[in-house]
Formats: structure tokens, sequence, C-alpha cells
């Protein structure tokens, strides 16, 4: 055991630092670069977490870090009086990349931070209160993203919470409209759950959704922070069924792997409140020129690369492996089920799960359940993976689930 995991386990989070010690990851990271990371012992690991769908560009990218670098040598923070010239750019570019009239950005540090403006644009914009969430839909945990993170685990604890939320089944149009009143301002949903398990919706869900939300003069927030970027196999998952939200939030792997940034980007006519008090809502670091070359060479990376259409190919070509196993050990896979990426492995018992992610960490495979579905083993991998590291990961999680199968032989 590392000095700093001693030291993390005292002074950051005992909770965690117990979990990491059953999985077997009670190690300190070291190094990483493309699709591995290693630890101070030199062990090498297969990163299938990729930081929940952070690392599209794999660890390192050397285009992401060349344009930090050459920020960092020029200027690395704003000083919030003038005008950042990558922080205009990537707005810019931003309003291109994203779906219809989407043209104005607001920047936060996190998915979470981007959720939180976007939750009070909406109510600025209309004058009304409630937001409609989804069941297994995950925002964030500050305030108001929790709020609309409906999982009593995180949010019993410290009630009250914002009010005015409204919980709907996720997949659900029908239930989705009756919620809707006269003091609806929006709907937020994520074009596929990534915390509830990566759960897709019913075909034609999200165009049904934009309809009604059109109808009934309700805006439409959708949280890209996970599934954008090229991770289900489209730029951002609500191209999937050709939709325009009002307004979308992003992060995660926007920053490249390199850097933290969040944004939501909307309409132009729900900003007004920007021209009435520009501070009206504001961030010290979001937006910083560091965050912005970050994500700016990010960008055109996913788009030269063509990274959505190869997380597609791997994506399939994954998923069909994941589907051989899951026909063998039928008594511990229930389901496997994803877009591009962005994949899930039910297992019959969160414990079996469990078991299975510390075996994968035994063999060099990083995964990790999701946080509002702990039955599910969540595949993200960076998109640049190779067929060989897809084998590479089917291999190692065919052992573990035969070494699952013995430990539980041995206990029943």
């Amino acid at each position: 055991m590392s000095n700093a995991f001693t030291l993390f386990e005292r002074h950051v989070n005992p909770g965690l630092a117990g979990l990491l010690r059953f999985t077997g990851l009670d190690v300190e990271e070291d190094r990483a670069e493309g699709v591995y990371v290693w630890d101070k012992n030199g062990k090498r690991y297969l990163d299938f977490l990729g930081l929940y769908g952070t690392m599209n560009l794999g660890h390192r990218h050397p285009r992401v870090l060349e344009a930090v670098r050459r920020q960092l040598d020029r200027m690395p923070m704003s000083v919030r009086v003038m005008v950042s010239e990558p922080q205009a750019r990537l707005a810019a570019k931003l309003a291109e990349i994203t779906p219809g009239p989407l043209s104005m950005v607001f920047f936060g540090n996190s998915g979470a931070e981007a959720v939180e403006a976007a939750f009070k644009l909406a109510r600025l914009h209309t004058g009304k209160p409630e937001i409609i969430t989804t069941t297994g839909g995950f925002h964030g945990k500050t305030f108001g993203a929790l709020s609309l993170t409906p999982k009593p685990e995180y949010q019993d604890p410290v009630r009250p919470l914002v009010p005015g939320v409204k919980t709907v089944p996720f997949g659900d149009a029908e239930a989705l409209e009756a919620a809707i009143t006269d003091q609806t301002a929006a709907v937020i949903l994520e074009p596929i759950q990534g915390e509830g398990g990566i759960n897709l919706p019913p075909e034609g869900y999200l165009r049904a959704v934009r309809e009604i939300t059109r109808e009934r003069g309700v805006l439409l927030i959708v949280d890209e922070v996970q599934t954008g970027m090229g991770r289900t196999g489209k730029l951002w998952a609500s191209e999937w069924e050709g939709i325009e939200p009002d307004l979308l939030t992003t992060a995660k792997a926007l920053g490249g792997g390199v850097m933290p940034i969040g944004a939501v980007v909307g309409r132009p006519e729900l900003f007004a409140a920007f021209q009435h008090n520009p501070l009206v809502h504001s961030s010290t670091f979001g937006g910083n020129p560091l965050a912005c070359a970050a994500a700016l060479a990010a960008i055109e990376v996913t788009l030269e690369e063509g990274l959505p259409q190869r997380a597609l190919e791997m994506g399939g070509y994954l998923l069909s492996g994941l589907k051989r196993l899951a026909e063998r050990y039928p008594e511990f896979i229930q389901e496997v089920r994803g877009k591009g990426l962005m994949i899930g492995l039910e297992f019959t018992d969160a414990d079996i799960g469990a078991l299975v992610i510390s075996e994968l960490a035994t063999r060099g495979v990083l995964t990790a359940f999701g946080l509002n579905n702990p039955k599910v083993v969540r595949l993200e991998p960076p998109l640049i993976i190779e067929r060989s590291h897809v084998d590479e990961a089917l291999e190692a999680l065919e052992a573990s689930l035969e070494a699952t199968q013995t430990t539980l032989e041995g206990v029943l």
C-alpha cells in the first residue's frame, strides 16, 4: 500500500479508499499514455473506463498537450476584464458544431456547472420555476444539478433541495407531457443515460419529447456531458434522432482529457438576461485560456480523425464480443446494451458486478459501475482504441467471469 493511499484514506475519502481496496486498486497511479495507465509498481492497465467518458482522445493526446503548452507560455489565466481570444474562438466553434440555432455559450469547469447554468437560464428566460427531470438521470451533485438527479442516497442527506423539480419515467413521453403545467420552464434529459446504467430510450422518444416541449412552449435541455464529443457514434447523441434542443450541456471529453471545462450552448434569446445584467451568472475559472485551448484542439482532433465513426465501428465490435460472453454466462450477465463506445454490462446482482470489476483490475483492465445503477458495469474506453485493445479487454473479461464463477462456487 503506497504512502499516497494512506494519505488519501486519512485526509480525502476513507469510504472511497475502502472501495478501491476491495477492487484491488489501492495503488498510486503514476503515468498514462494513449489507452493505458501505469501504477507506481509499473503495472499497466487498459483504460476501459476513460474517466467516465472523458478520455475520448485517450491520455495525453499530443495535439491537445501542445495546444495547452503554447497557451501556457502565452497566458495561462484570463484577467477577466479583457476579452479572451481562446474563449471567443471556442464559443464560435461550439456554435458551429452543435445542432440547430445554438449560438451563445456560457463556460464553467464541469458538467454540473453547465447544468447549473442551464437551470438558471431556463428560469431567467421563462420566469417559471418548474423543471422536469427523469428517473435514472444524472446531472451532477451541486445543489441545482443534484435536485435534477433523483437518487435518494444523494438527495436525502442534504434536503431541502431546490424546489420546483418533477420526476417522470425515462423513455415515457406520455408521462412527461402529463407532468407539464403552465409553470414548467424546461425538461432536462440525457439522450442516453450514463450513470443510470447506459439506458437507451425507445426509438422516437427524443423526437416525441422535442415535439411535446415545442408545442407546450417548454424549453428542452439536452445533457450531453457524457454522450457528446463522438462517444455514441455521432458528435452529439441527440443527432441520432435529429432533434435540436434549446440548451445543450457539454463537458468531460470537451477538455481533450487534459483540462476540465464545461459549457452550456443555447439559442441566443435564452441569454437575454446577460444583456440586462452581464454578471447575472459568472465563473472565475470557467472558460479559462488553458481549458479553451485544450477544447479547441480536442474538437479538431475529434473531427479530423473521424472519431465518432470510429466509436461506432469499435463499439459494434465490442458489443458483439460482449453478447457472446453474455450467452455463455446468463446466470451472471442480464443484458448488454449501448451505442458507439458507451456500453453497459448489466449483471444479475450488483455484488457479482463488483467481483468482476475487481477481477478485471487484477488482469489490468479498468472499469466501474454506474453511480445510479451499481448492477451495471460501464465500458467507455477512448475512441482511439484498436481491435487488439478490444480483444485484450474481452479476454480479460472472460477470465474474470470464470474466476468469479469459481469464487461463487466455493462460497455457495
